[in-house]
């Protein structure tokens, strides 16, 4: 071998190092790096509503487990979750500033849902029974409504509370979560959605904002 390649041979040596050196560093340092780093992403069509996204996961999941936990509804599966992330990504801009009343008289059990739709930008008044929410809507404009049903002793104060909106001229959409809800047994006129399932109170509320942002509502 003539002393020309040698040398040729030997200058190459010290950058197959350093790519070899570098490989492996980033072997060792890619899932710490991996970890450390907040995973963000924008949610909304055009990105127009920009949030943290592992936090608005981090709610769903919750809000998921609690209500497994207490059997307040069905088990909402893995793939159900990511159906709901995946929408949010696309219909977070029809959330913003979108404003909910919320009719329960138990309203620690809906603090992960009213989380998440916070942190999306809208605005969530909770109040815990029928008298309460007909002052906020003398005083305060909505887009929709969400109820349980059962309060106390009064198996029926959600569907009640509907016919005092329809003899009041209340039009607004109210979606029923309860965990005793059968929608088989028929629903009210004015219920847009009932369901006893956390992931569908998501959809639902989609569902109302987008007609409302798109002049359907």
């Amino acid at each position: 071998m003539s002393e020309a390649l040698w040398s040729k041979l030997i200058d190459m040596v010290p950058p197959v190092l350093w790519v070899s050196f570098a490989f492996v560093v980033y072997l060792g340092l890619r899932k710490p790096l991996k970890e450390a780093i907040p995973r963000m992403t924008r949610i909304g069509a055009l990105g127009v509503v920009e949030v943290e996204f592992t936090k608005v996961e981090r709610l769903l999941t919750k809000a998921v487990e609690s209500s497994d936990q207490e059997k307040t509804g069905p088990l909402v599966s893995r793939a159900d979750r990511r159906a709901v992330i995946r929408r949010l990504d696309h219909a977070a801009m029809y959330l913003k500033g979108g404003r909910i009343l919320w009719v329960d008289d138990l309203p620690e059990g809906n603090s992960y849902l009213t989380a998440l739709f916070r942190q999306l930008g809208m605005v969530v008044d909770e109040v815990t029974s029928t008298d309460e929410a007909l002052a906020r809507l003398d005083r305060h404009t909505y887009d929709l409504v969400i109820s349980d049903i059962h309060r106390g002793a009064d198996s029926q104060a959600g569907i009640e509370m509907l016919h005092t909106f329809r003899s009041r001229g209340i039009r607004l959409p109210v979606i029923i979560h309860a965990a005793r809800f059968d929608p088989t047994l028929g629903v009210d006129p004015m219920i847009f959605g009932g369901t006893n399932r956390v992931d569908d109170v998501v959809h639902y509320v989609i569902d109302v904002m987008e007609r409302v942002q798109l002049g359907d509502g």
